[in-house]
């Protein structure tokens, strides 16, 4: 699997709280293998379960405007 901007983001914020995988999973109320999935890249993953974590850092999942090329 291959690290997506999510995943960048959550490892990120979890070494800045000083967290680990299994304090996080306890934190915000997911397995552990939610988060390693997560944090390894896994393309499809519940929403839900994704805003429980990234509530602990005040944040959640949105809308974001893509950047397109120009042909």
């Amino acid at each position: 699997m291959e690290q997506t901007r999510l995943s960048r983001f959550v490892k990120a914020m979890r070494k800045q709280y000083n967290l680990t995988q299994v304090e996080l999973s306890e934190k915000s109320g997911v397995g552990l293998r939610f988060v390693r999935e997560l944090e390894q890249g896994k393309q499809t993953l519940r929403v839900d379960k994704v805003n429980q974590i990234l509530n602990l850092f005040g944040n959640e999942v949105g809308a974001v405007p893509v950047e397109k090329e120009e042909k």
